[in-house]
C-alpha cells in the first residue's frame, strides 16, 4: 500500500512559479513510475507528466512542455512538479499518482492540491 500526500499549491499570478511536492509512504517508492495529473472545474482529469522509476525518462503533455519539470528524490520518497510561466488555464487541482507496475496503470492517488493562477 502506498499513500501519497501533495502539498505546495496556492494562488499565484500569471507568469509566476510554484513547486508542488508529493510525499509517498512505502518501501518501494523508488521502483514506481510517478505522474502528475490535473483537473480543472467542469473538465475531465488530464495527464500532466510522468517520470520513470529510474528518473531517466520524463514525458510531458504538450500543454506544459517547456514550462513544467518533474523531479524525484528517492531518498526523501518525494516527487516534485516545478511549474514556471504559469497561465490562468493551469488553474486546477493537481494530483500525483504512482504506477507500481510501470505499465501505465496508476492505482495510487493523492488527495490533490489546488493551484489557482490569476490573470
Amino acid at each position: 500500500q502506498v499513500q501519497l500526500v501533495e502539498s505546495g499549491g496556492g494562488l499565484v499570478q500569471a507568469g509566476g512559479s510554484l513547486r508542488l511536492s508529493c510525499a509517498a509512504s512505502g518501501r518501494t517508492f523508488s521502483s514506481y513510475t510517478m505522474a502528475w495529473f490535473r483537473q480543472a472545474p467542469g473538465k475531465e482529469r488530464e495527464f500532466v507528466g510522468r517520470i520513470s522509476w529510474t528518473g531517466g525518462f520524463k514525458y510531458y503533455a504538450d500543454s506544459v512542455k517547456g514550462r513544467f519539470t518533474i523531479l524525484r528524490d528517492d531518498a526523501k520518497n518525494t516527487v516534485y512538479l516545478q511549474m514556471n510561466s504559469l497561465k490562468p488555464e493551469d488553474t486546477a487541482v493537481y494530483y500525483c499518482a504512482a504506477d507500481e507496475t510501470n505499465r501505465g496503470t496508476y492505482i495510487y492517488w493523492g488527495q490533490g492540491t489546488q493551484v489557482t493562477v490569476s490573470s
